[in-house]
């Protein structure tokens, strides 16, 4: 019994429409930005890019400093079931990078977007040496977390 309530469960949750977070969930303040920066090596994306993939392991965080990104989450089967724009200024990978666990999203940015990398040794060191980079990177993760129980209500 329980198990066919589940099911049923699951099979209306990826039958929705994909859930829209709050993009400015994603985003840092300017003192964060500017702790970041020193940190981060920038990219400029030509083309369509994907900087990391739902499921593969963290290896940095990237720093969106203009033009555009999606942020998506498929289901097991394929389905969209989170999508979101993040604006300029948003942190992306960052639940995956504190967690060292793979990314729950998967990042695109737009041809024209500029990214600043920062890898993930670095972004520990900067984590362990500044607590109020620390508390900074914090309050974004906890605005994601927000973000994201809202839109699954």
């Amino acid at each position: 019994m329980l198990w066919t309530w589940a099911r049923l469960a699951w099979r209306d949750w990826i039958e929705r429409e994909p859930v829209q977070l709050d993009p400015t969930s994603f985003s840092a303040d300017l003192d964060l930005i500017a702790a970041l920066e020193k940190k981060a090596t920038p990219v400029v994306c030509d083309s369509e890019r994907v900087l990391f993939m739902q499921g593969d392991p963290p290896v940095g965080l990237y720093l969106l400093r203009s033009g555009a990104a999606r942020l998506t989450m498929d289901s097991p089967e394929g389905k969209p079931i989170i999508s979101v724009e993040a604006p300029k200024d948003s942190l992306l990978g960052l639940p995956g990078l504190l967690a060292n666990q793979p990314y729950s999203l998967t990042a695109t940015v737009e041809a024209g977007a500029v990214v600043g990398f920062i890898p993930r040794d670095e972004f520990v060191s900067l984590m362990q040496s500044e607590p109020t980079v620390a508390l900074k990177v914090l309050a974004v993760l906890a605005a994601e977390v927000r973000s994201a129980r809202r839109a699954i209500n």
